[in-house]
């Protein structure tokens, strides 16, 4: 499926950064971009987005390119789509819709299909696509239509009582959960979750340290769903390790709501190891956004040591970092190579023999000072 990008520079962070993203969310959907077209504004324009002109610049690139897809760098409200649509003569896409859709792809777990279904209902209820009602209606749904009833509403009623039939679901697994967690926290075990940007390497790190086949690949979104292994790390005994799903800048916030029960696993582990990608140009701002998640799911008081990840495609060297309290801060590390990775299994240990005790001050938030920038 051949794609045109969309950017609108607005002069806040880094827009190139941002546009090479759009690229790899867009491949990991199964999109092939073949064109970009940008702009600088200072705000959207309330019917098309980009403006008059610049929706014909888009639609003449359709043309040319032989374009199938319009996928925007932005959350468009339910009109902008519509009307661009109609001008473009062409499906448009926004990012949400974009992250949605790998989500969907991705999720493999009974739990993680549910999630992703109900975020991408609440997205929908916004926008009420007509004709989807048919499928209801496949199943022997006659009579499902109240008296004088417009498909519109039928539409909306449909979609509402799915939307609460998929939360009843989640919050019976939520519960499953939790019991689990408590029977973990009896056993006094010892919790470490991964986190981090979409794409550090934190399946790879997983898959290094507890030798679980979790899939790893180099694209966004590779995990969607929570796996927790337990390891052994000597006199520091038993660690339950889980892998979480990747963070991203501006992650819708239906993701955010859906995906709790996934990041459950954030908010109750005793330590996080935050993965950062060393060799990314942009590492200090995906920092900075991960943490404004942690912050959005309550797992911002959580102690975390920074795991600077692929240091052999940063021309670093494997190391320990530790602050003016002789805390380790940052462990230096390949998952890939697996350089550094008894360095992080030391690490791990020293702080689960310290217990979680540990106040927030002592272990700082990763605004670190990026030494090696």
């Amino acid at each position: 499926m051949r794609a045109a990008l969309v950017g609108v520079d607005f002069g806040n962070g880094d827009f190139a950064a941002s546009l090479e993203e759009l690229s790899l969310l867009s491949q990991s959907a199964g999109a092939e971009p073949v064109t970009t077209v940008t702009c600088k504004r200072s705000s959207p324009d309330a019917a098309l987005f980009v403006g008059s002109g610049k929706a014909n610049e888009i639609a003449d690139a359709v043309i040319d390119h032989q374009i199938d897809i319009v996928i925007f760098n932005h959350a468009l409200s339910p009109a902008q789509q519509r009307n661009l649509e109609r001008h473009l003569k062409i499906g448009v896409v926004d990012r949400t819709s974009l992250i949605l859709d790998i989500f969907a792809q991705r999720a493999q777990s009974h739990e993680g299909k549910l999630q992703v279904e109900l975020a991408q209902l609440q997205h929908l209820a916004t926008r009420l696509i007509r004709g989807w009602t048919h499928l209801e209606r496949q199943k022997g749904g006659i009579g499902l239509r109240g008296p004088g009833e417009t498909q519109l509403e039928t539409d909306r009623r449909l979609l509402g009582d799915r939307v609460k039939a998929l939360r009843a679901r989640l919050e019976k697994l939520q519960r499953q959960r939790a019991t689990q967690r408590r029977a973990r926290g009896r056993s006094q075990t010892f919790s470490v979750s991964l986190v981090g940007y979409t794409n550090a390497g934190k399946s790879t790190l997983f898959n290094g340290l507890t030798k679980a086949r979790v899939y790893a690949a180099d694209q966004l979104f590779a995990t969607l769903d929570t796996t927790s292994r337990r390891i052994y790390l000597g006199d520091a005994g038993n660690v339950v390790m889980s892998d979480t799903v990747g963070f991203i800048r501006e992650l819708p916030h239906q993701l955010v709501a859906a995906f709790r029960a996934t990041l459950e696993e954030t908010i109750h582990a005793d330590l996080l190891l935050h993965v950062v990608d060393a060799a990314s140009p942009v590492r200090m701002d995906q920092i900075q956004q991960v943490n404004l998640v942690l912050q959005e799911i309550g797992a911002d008081h959580i102690p975390q040591i920074l795991v600077w990840n692929k240091i052999d495609a940063a021309g670093l060297e494997p190391g320990l970092e530790r602050d003016e309290y002789d805390k380790i801060r940052r462990v230096f590390i390949s998952a890939q190579t697996g350089a550094g990775l008894d360095l992080l299994r030391q690490a791990v240990a020293e702080f689960a023999k310290m217990n979680s005790t540990v106040c927030l001050d002592d272990v700082p938030l990763a605004e670190s000072h990026d030494t090696h920038a």
